[in-house]
């Protein structure tokens, strides 16, 4: 496993992650106990990021489901979605005014 990005060491998945990211996981996670007006400002924040960055969301998503896909398959294993039946009600001869 690499250990560095660019020069800086990451110790464990969550050093990687905020280097990946370029932001604390907090940030977009919360912290326990968070007031109502910190959890607002994180918020406002996050929303600052993404507006100033709007393809962050998706390379991040997409980055996740890589990953899970390459160390941990069995969670993408989804059951197959069911084509769902139609039901057609006959209608009945009426009679046109």
């Amino acid at each position: 496993m690499r250990n560095f990005i660019g020069a800086h060491k990451a110790l464990t998945t969550d050093d990687f992650l905020e280097l990946a990211l370029g932001t604390p996981l907090e940030l977009w996670l919360g912290v326990d106990g968070e007031s109502e007006q910190d959890r607002a400002a994180r918020l406002a924040a996050a929303r600052d990021i993404l507006a100033d960055d709007p393809g962050l969301f998706d390379r991040t998503t997409a980055r996740a489901a890589d990953t899970i896909g390459r160390t941990m398959p069995e969670l993408l294993n989804l059951a197959p979605v069911r084509p769902s039946t139609v039901v057609r009600r006959r209608r009945g001869k009426g009679i046109a005014a």
